[in-house]
């Protein structure tokens, strides 16, 4: 196993990593919107959140030596169901090769985003 961490994504804000690999394959944290820079919250609809969401999800996955384009499995969460349209709007322009998918609605996620997406993906 090995840590994977990038100054072009978010640093983690708790105890886990942003990625760790094993096996051929990257296993990412949950990303939220938050900028690499300032360590802030952007966007403030749930479609800009996942355009901020997916360009962290895109810095740990290059980190790792994988892409967007090996991502098998996503898992994603989304504080209101009701942007459930918005959200897939952004989310299929990133991801054409449809890997599988679950999404669920939550009560709440961390610093109050809209958005978190976790991945799998192949080295």
């Amino acid at each position: 196993m090995k840590v994977v961490e990038t100054k072009a994504a978010p640093a983690a804000i708790g105890p886990y990593s942003q990625a760790y690999t094993a096996g051929g394959l990257v296993f990412t944290s949950g990303q939220i919107p938050l900028s690499a820079e300032s360590g802030e919250v952007t966007g403030g609809t749930a479609a800009e959140q996942t355009g901020q969401v997916i360009k962290n999800l895109k810095a740990v996955l290059e980190a790792a030596g994988s892409s967007l384009a090996k991502v098998i499995k996503t898992t994603c969460f989304l504080a209101d169901m009701n942007d459930f349209a918005a959200f897939n709007e952004i989310y299929a322009k990133h991801f054409p090769g449809k890997p599988a998918r679950s999404t669920v609605a939550v009560k709440q996620l961390p610093r109050n985003v809209l958005v978190e997406i976790e991945a799998v993906a192949e080295i």
